[in-house]
């Protein structure tokens, strides 16, 4: 059974579903953060997917840099697994623009976070609504 990692939960919000992974939005309004989170019991590195699940994390993790390319007008979209504070395997997705406070650093660790405000989620929501596939379903919360 899929478990989202404790500090996962403290520290995002859940979107909704991919066919395979499930969205989480970083609560650092500093950065649009978003991370795929494979659900799948028990892994924490890429190579222990199957080959089809490691094929479908990539094709939701292309799809959804390029859509949150457009639709937040990045300069450069990151995109990376670490997993050295958080084992379970997860993909962030973080859209960069030169004007962000860690640029061109990395974002973790450059900056506090600030925590997003609730009518920042919903419009955030809104904007995503408007250019997320038709495979991706929210979850309301």
């Amino acid at each position: 059974m899929f478990n989202l990692d404790p500090r996962l939960q403290q520290d995002t919000f859940v979107l909704g579903d991919f066919p395979l992974c499930r969205l989480l939005l970083m609560n650092d309004a500093n950065y649009p953060w978003f991370i795929l989170v494979p659900r799948r019991e028990a892994v924490s590195e890429l190579f222990q997917l199957d080959v089809a699940d490691q094929q479908q994390l990539w094709l939701e993790t292309t799809q959804l840099a390029e859509v949150l390319k457009d639709a937040f007008i990045a300069d450069k979209m990151n995109v990376a697994t670490l997993g050295n504070v958080v084992s379970q395997l997860h993909m962030h997705v973080v859209v960069r623009r030169r004007e962000d406070p860690a640029w061109p650093a990395p974002v973790w660790g450059k900056h506090p976070a600030r925590p997003y405000a609730g009518d920042e989620i919903t419009a955030l929501r809104d904007r995503l609504r408007r250019v997320v596939s038709d495979d991706f379903s929210f979850i309301e919360g």
